[in-house]
């Protein structure tokens, strides 16, 4: 016990320390110590979150079709309820490929598929610098070798192809679409371009900032580039923008049957509750009709960009707006000032981004006004 005792001691000192936030949900406000404060810290993207109207209407359809509130078991045994299969249907229609696999987690999705299908000798995964710590777990999971090409850097993982592309059988090349940090959205259709190059190359794109809130019909920045076709592994979450819980990923028959016989957080998880399966279906069924949700978000988020221009606005491409302070200590005084002005946001710290790199990260809603965050950016201005 005195081991981690010390360690924690150390956090505190490099302030790194970290607890769980006690705060009441309001909308797209929080509670906390009395005070009440715009919630800048939540994936909650499109708002759906508190849509009573839509909460009222699934209520109204559960009655009629009375979901279990509890799978009782893994897929594979007796946890694979119907509306299980109608959401994966409704998944491999709506991105027009040919199968759909649930998990429970985005985390479990990126900790298993990889796992699961790189061979240790024979396959090489090429991964951005800046890819989730569940898709790095999932990568050393899988024993395979690896090797991960600067942030967004094409010329670089077009080289490291050329190198090594031939002395593999399979080449993963990982990215996320748009990435959780920064906010910067990945070249999807140069990604698509040096796969055609390598015949060799399978391309897995993590979709979760992006489902619901890119695209025509909110499928992400895959159906925004036009190439959700040519992504072999299209994750995707629920738990963000869509209001709900639990993630997907999109892809060949071959791939589904390979992933049910051998990817270990989808066989030895007790599945997610029908209930909440449910929930999912009627959300995803809807994405189509909030455009107007999505072009407010693109404008507010513009907004706030270019209230940070030179501080980090100008990385981001969409609703994820770093503000780069720098040192910890002086990253946790200025989410403080933004709290006390009334703007919950909080210190993202190393290990989740570099040292020296310590930021506020504004995530932004579509239940946001332009409004608040005009107000927002004053407080800025001033720091």
């Amino acid at each position: 016990m005195e081991r981690y005792k010390k360690q924690l001691e150390k956090l505190k000192e490099e302030g790194n320390l970290r607890s769980l936030p006690k705060i009441e949900h309001r909308g797209h406000w929080v509670g906390r110590d009395g005070k009440r404060m715009l919630n800048l810290s939540s994936n909650d993207y499109l708002g759906l979150a508190s849509r009573a109207d839509w909460q009222e209407a699934f209520i109204d359809e559960w009655q009629s079709r009375k979901y279990s509130f509890s799978s009782s078991s893994s897929r594979l045994l007796t946890g694979n309820f119907e509306v299980c299969d109608e959401l994966e249907a409704l998944l491999a229609v709506r991105y027009g490929r040919e199968a759909a696999l649930l998990f429970n987690s985005g985390y479990h999705a990126n900790t298993g598929i990889l796992p699961a299908l790189a061979d240790k000798q024979h396959d090489l995964i090429l991964a951005d610098k800046l890819v989730h710590a569940s898709l790095i777990d999932g990568i050393r999971l899988s024993g395979a070798n690896f090797k991960r090409y600067r942030h967004n850097d094409m010329q670089q993982l077009e080289a490291l192809l050329r190198q090594y592309a031939a002395d593999y059988e399979q080449v993963f090349v990982v990215t996320e679409s748009i990435f959780s940090m920064d906010g910067d959205v990945a070249d999807l259709r140069r990604l698509v371009a040096l796969k055609r190059q390598f015949p060799n190359v399978v391309l897995y794109v993590d979709e979760a900032h992006a489902v619901g809130v890119r695209g025509a019909t909110g499928l992400g920045m895959a159906e925004e580039m036009g190439c959700m076709g040519d992504i072999d592994l299209l994750v995707g979450t629920f738990g963000k923008a869509l209001a709900s819980m639990g993630s997907y990923v999109v892809c060949s028959s071959i791939i589904r049957e390979y992933l049910v016989n051998r990817m270990r957080p989808l066989i030895f998880s007790t599945m997610l509750p029908p209930m909440q399966v449910a929930w999912t279906h009627f959300v995803f069924e809807r994405l189509p009709e909030l455009g107007s949700e999505r072009e407010h978000l693109k404008r507010i988020s513009r907004l706030l960009a270019s209230a940070l221009q030179g501080r980090g606005g100008e990385i981001s491409a969409s609703h994820i707006i770093p503000f780069i302070v720098g040192e910890n200590e002086a990253c946790i005084r200025v989410a403080e000032h933004l709290q006390n002005h009334g703007f919950y946001c909080l210190p993202i710290r190393q290990p989740t981004v570099p040292q020296g790199t310590a930021r506020i990260r504004f995530s932004l809603t579509a239940n946001m006004t332009e409004g608040e965050i005009r107000e927002l950016s004053k407080v800025i201005t001033v720091i």
